[in-house]
């Protein structure tokens, strides 16, 4: 019970620093008497989602579900395509520096070409989410599955290990940290282009929500999107930090202590069961 209270210290401290700004915030609006059109109260942005919780949530509910879509094909896409430039030296020249260029390129403007090739429907909001995703988890995952001590991969050689083992066996185990430090970075991207999507192809989600009461000058429907999707995004950032959590235990970042001050013992200690497992 102890250790519950005190991990949950970052979360208390989170809520308290919100509630301080929502009070600042609400007195401030009240005090300059400010007008709702420019700037809305809390107790008015509460009240505008009481008013339509069951609408609200359900766009709520839709970005969320094409946001996962559009997260999950970039992972499944990203991660194989990492696996493909890291073993093949003709992927590694061409679709990399692809890769690259098209992440260069304004996906706004990419989104209306979506529009024309997919039509309307949730197809294109997929899409554009998961372009928006891959980039992070592509190059993480590289950096990730290439950075393997040479002394490791010669001692699996040795063991006469196969290139599959030596994949999922030693190098992707290895590469699972930086794995999911590009998926939080791309979660968080797949929501921008679930809203970029919505904002173009429209029709149902937060994004159109706000482009609707936009368009109307409704100012606390603009403000209660927003807040959902500040939600959203925690929601999905802190379950994958949850799932790290249960999958990496072993991991510096997971421990809550610094790094050991000889990482070369501790490395030859979680990098045995994997040779072992590799020469099987």
């Amino acid at each position: 019970m102890k250790g519950l209270w005190k991990r949950a210290e970052e979360s208390r401290l989170a809520m308290l620093t919100m509630l301080v700004i929502l009070v600042l915030w609400e007195g401030g609006v009240r005090w300059f008497a400010v007008r709702e059109f420019l700037l809305p109260a809390p107790s008015k942005i509460f009240a505008e989602f009481m008013a339509q919780p069951g609408f609200l949530l359900m766009q709520t509910l839709d970005t969320l579900q094409t946001t996962m879509a559009g997260f999950v094909l970039a992972v499944v896409l990203g991660v194989g395509a990492a696996i493909g430039i890291v073993y093949s030296r003709f992927l590694d020249r061409t679709l990399y520096s692809l890769m690259v260029a098209l992440n260069a390129v304004p996906k706004v403007a990419l989104a209306p070409l979506f529009v024309i090739w997919l039509g309307t429907g949730s197809a294109p909001k997929i899409a554009i989410a998961m372009l928006i995703a891959i980039f992070p988890i592509l190059i993480d995952t590289v950096l990730g599955l290439k950075s393997i001590d040479p002394e490791m991969l010669n001692m699996a050689r040795a063991n006469q290990a196969s290139r599959s083992k030596v994949l999922w066996k030693i190098r992707f185990p290895n590469a699972l940290p930086s794995i999911f430090a590009g998926m939080k970075v791309g979660i968080s991207f797949a929501l921008v282009g679930t809203i970029v999507g919505e904002f173009v192809a429209g029709g149902s989600g937060l994004g159109y929500v706000i482009l609707v009461a936009q368009g109307s000058f409704d100012t606390p429907t603009v403000f209660v999107a927003l807040a959902l999707l500040c939600i959203l995004g925690v929601i999905l950032f802190k379950g994958l930090e949850i799932v790290e959590e249960h999958l990496l235990p072993w991991h510096a970042s997971q421990r809550g202590k610094p790094i050991a001050e000889s990482p070369s013992a501790a490395q030859q200690e979680k990098q045995m069961p994997l040779l072992a497992e590799a020469k099987r």
